[in-house]
């Protein structure tokens, strides 16, 4: 494939990623703000999000170390919280299953919702991208993001409770989701879909942190399935 068609679908990722920075910037930025608060360092704070680099799981665990919980337990939340990149990932192999390994070793470290919704958009609207044009366009999306999260999370982080409340940072993210996920409601499955998670979702909010979600998912992701078949068929 030749190199400038890469580079192109790079830039054009770079482009489309540019305009996540005002969602992803406040949002770390608020986890560097709470996290100081807990009693984090500077430099706890920066290495939560440099290895981590997810910003629910990140809030999920920081809760529970507050709480005194067990390492265990804190590693079970981060963790089931996290299990939508597994859902990420797995959707994503027949796109860049054939990418080189250190291009998908890339992606899967910057996996970040907003990258894997650009980038499923963008694939399934262009289907003839090869695998390395994607994983370029993934990791263009990606870029942009990156020093945002890191830079805004140290920002955070210094600032601490000189943000005053009352600016709701947090309101970012479901605002985010709204926005992304809903263009992509465009068939029968994907509407009972997002109808059962909403509503399974909501039921569940009691639940300990992470999991409530994870059955939501699981249980949109069935009766998709099961709408999609059914579709299928009577067609």
């Amino acid at each position: 494939m030749p190199a400038a068609t890469a580079k192109s679908a790079y830039f054009t990722g770079i482009r489309d990623g540019l305009p996540f920075i005002l969602v992803a910037g406040p949002f770390a930025m608020l986890f560097g703000v709470v996290a100081t608060e807990a009693g984090l360092t500077f430099a706890q704070a920066m290495g939560f999000s440099v290895v981590v680099v997810a910003g629910a799981s990140q809030f999920a665990a920081l809760q529970l170390m507050v709480e005194d919980a067990a390492i265990a337990l804190v590693l079970l939340a981060a963790l089931a919280v996290n299990l939508r990149m597994a859902m990420y990932s797995a959707s994503l192999v027949p796109y860049l299953g054939a990418a080189p390994f250190w291009q998908r070793a890339l992606v899967a470290y910057v996996n970040f919702d907003h990258a894997y919704i650009a980038a499923m958009a963008r694939y399934e609207a262009r289907p003839e991208m090869t695998p390395v044009a994607r994983s370029a366009y993934f990791l263009g999306v990606a870029t942009p993001l990156v020093p945002a999260w890191f830079g805004m999370t140290a920002a955070g982080a210094l600032v601490g409770t000189a943000i005053p409340p009352e600016y709701a940072i947090d309101f970012a993210l479901p605002i985010t989701f709204l926005a992304m996920v809903g263009p992509m409601l465009r068939t029968v499955a994907h509407m009972a879909a997002a109808f059962v998670s909403m509503v399974v979702g909501l039921a569940l909010i009691a639940l300990p942190s992470g999991l409530g979600l994870l059955i939501a998912a699981g249980c949109a992701m069935a009766v998709g399935a099961a709408v999609e078949t059914w579709m299928e068929r009577a067609s």
